[in-house]
């Protein structure tokens, strides 16, 4: 009887420094930590005013009412983005963990919320670079001296493109400045713009698919281009923070500077305030439609 109580006390002994062995190793396990507070704060903001904010909400606000859609948006934003956005912030300072691991710890049925996070970044990933290979593709195109979308000369053109004239560039006749030419033809029959065409004739190439079914061949431009963003996030992120707390001071900064010459650019266009006017110009009867609420919720 001595015997086998003492073999169990021996048993719990073993297993109890086991486990405090286990315990000592999770202890000393230290993660990577940002370096300085402004590597934090600029990789928020760079996950926060993604490509929706610049590409789509002004569409979206133009689309559902102008200033009037600022109203569901704020609400939203309050109630929901927000609130969400800072929990996942103090869960992640907290643990100090991905997103499974994260959830796993509060509770071990969330653990199933950490792998839907990471699936859905795993899918935006898939479109969202596809935009970001076009983007980087027209940058490219941007260095020839006469920009490929801007004239119906090239290899891509079809006879319906129709380059669009500012009147000020006529010679003859009496016009009025602020209006731009399209020959009769042009409106009797279905015309298309020179970068409507450059868009989807040579960087998409839909002129070789008969439809969602018919793939094509690969393009080999944007298959290229695509290679290379997945290569830029790959060294952006390759050893963890200590490489990305670096790349969003370019990141992060780089996008409002571009915004802001490209505002100014465009304040200063003939008409701006008009085009500034109908924008905001809250429309409330839109509001009543069930489809705004599909436009802000993913924003």
């Amino acid at each position: 009887m001595e015997l086998e109580v003492k073999s169990r006390s021996e048993g719990m002994n073993s297993s109890s420094q086991s486990n405090t062995r286990n315990v000592e190793v999770i202890s000393t396990t230290v993660r990577e930590t940002w370096s300085k507070k402004a590597d934090f704060l600029l990789s928020v903001i760079g996950f926060a005013v993604d490509l929706a904010n610049v590409w789509r909400f002004p569409y979206l606000c133009y689309k559902n009412g102008g200033g009037a859609f600022l109203i569901p948006y704020l609400i939203m934003l309050a109630v929901g983005g927000i609130p969400l956005f800072f929990m996942e912030l103090a869960l992640g300072q907290y643990n100090r963990k991905g997103a499974i691991t994260c959830w796993g710890r509060i509770v071990p049925l969330f653990k199933g919320i950490g792998y839907a996070v990471v699936l859905i970044a795993f899918y935006v990933d898939f479109y969202y670079n596809v935009i970001i290979a076009w983007s980087l593709y027209f940058f490219v195109a941007s260095f020839n001296r006469i920009l490929p979308w801007t004239t119906c000369d090239n290899t891509w053109n079809t006879p319906n493109c129709r380059q669009v004239i500012s009147l000020n560039d006529l010679l003859n006749g009496s016009v009025e400045e602020n209006a731009t030419y399209i020959d009769s033809e042009g409106i009797q029959q279905k015309r298309t713009s020179p970068a409507e065409e450059y868009f989807n004739r040579a960087v998409l190439g839909l002129q070789h698919s008969s439809g969602i079914d018919d793939l094509g061949s690969i393009k080999w431009q944007m298959c290229l281009c695509l290679i290379a963003v997945y290569l830029i996030c790959y060294f952006s992120l390759w050893k963890g923070i200590s490489t990305s707390g670096k790349v969003v001071w370019f990141t992060a900064l780089f996008p409002y500077v571009v915004l802001l010459v490209l505002l100014v650019r465009g304040c200063t266009l003939p008409g701006a305030a008009e085009g500034i006017k109908f924008y905001l110009t809250p429309d409330f009867s839109a509001l009543a439609d069930a489809n705004v609420s599909n436009s802000y919720e993913p924003s």
